[in-house]
Protein backbone atom coordinates (compact mmCIF):
# COMPACT_ATOMS: atom_id res chain seq x y z
CA UNK A 1 0.00 0.00 0.00
CA UNK A 2 1.18 3.53 -0.74
CA UNK A 3 0.88 6.23 1.91
CA UNK A 4 1.11 9.98 1.43
CA UNK A 5 2.97 11.65 4.30
CA UNK A 6 2.59 15.36 5.01
CA UNK A 7 5.35 16.79 7.18
CA UNK A 8 7.50 19.74 8.24
CA UNK A 9 11.28 19.49 7.70
CA UNK A 10 12.14 20.06 11.38
CA UNK A 11 10.51 18.10 14.20
CA UNK A 12 10.18 21.22 16.37
CA UNK A 13 8.74 23.37 13.59
CA UNK A 14 5.16 24.54 14.02
CA UNK A 15 3.00 23.21 11.17
CA UNK A 16 2.36 25.92 8.58
CA UNK A 17 0.56 24.94 5.40
CA UNK A 18 2.92 26.91 3.15
CA UNK A 19 5.93 24.95 4.43
CA UNK A 20 4.30 21.53 4.48
CA UNK A 21 6.06 18.97 2.32
CA UNK A 22 4.81 15.59 1.16
CA UNK A 23 6.37 12.28 0.28
CA UNK A 24 5.06 8.85 -0.64
CA UNK A 25 6.06 5.68 1.19
CA UNK A 26 5.23 2.05 0.52
CA UNK A 27 4.34 0.09 3.67
CA UNK A 28 1.72 -2.22 5.13
CA UNK A 29 0.53 0.08 7.95
CA UNK A 30 0.75 3.67 9.15
CA UNK A 31 2.91 2.44 12.02
CA UNK A 32 5.45 1.04 9.54
CA UNK A 33 5.52 4.38 7.70
CA UNK A 34 6.24 6.26 10.92
CA UNK A 35 8.87 3.70 11.87
CA UNK A 36 10.61 4.01 8.49
CA UNK A 37 10.73 7.82 8.80
CA UNK A 38 11.64 7.96 12.51
CA UNK A 39 15.36 8.60 11.91
CA UNK A 40 14.72 11.68 9.72
CA UNK A 41 13.72 14.13 12.49
CA UNK A 42 10.50 15.15 10.71
CA UNK A 43 7.35 16.66 12.19
CA UNK A 44 4.81 14.31 10.60
CA UNK A 45 1.43 16.01 10.39
CA UNK A 46 -0.62 13.36 8.65
CA UNK A 47 -0.23 9.91 7.10
CA UNK A 48 -2.88 9.05 4.52
CA UNK A 49 -3.42 5.65 2.94
CA UNK A 50 -4.11 6.17 -0.77
CA UNK A 51 -6.90 4.20 -2.37
CA UNK A 52 -6.57 3.21 -6.01
CA UNK A 53 -8.30 6.30 -7.45
CA UNK A 54 -6.39 8.73 -5.27
CA UNK A 55 -3.10 7.00 -6.12
CA UNK A 56 -3.81 7.33 -9.85
CA UNK A 57 -4.48 11.05 -9.34
CA UNK A 58 -1.23 11.52 -7.37
CA UNK A 59 0.76 9.68 -10.07
CA UNK A 60 -0.12 12.46 -12.52
CA UNK A 61 1.89 14.95 -10.46
CA UNK A 62 5.47 15.61 -11.57
CA UNK A 63 6.53 15.42 -7.89
CA UNK A 64 5.22 11.86 -7.44
CA UNK A 65 7.96 9.47 -6.35
CA UNK A 66 7.60 6.58 -3.94
CA UNK A 67 10.46 6.50 -1.45
CA UNK A 68 12.34 3.24 -1.23
CA UNK A 69 13.14 2.93 2.48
Amino acid sequence: MIFKVLYQEESKEVPVRERTTSTYVEAETERQVRSKLADRNLNIEYVQALDEDHLEYEKKSEDFKVENI
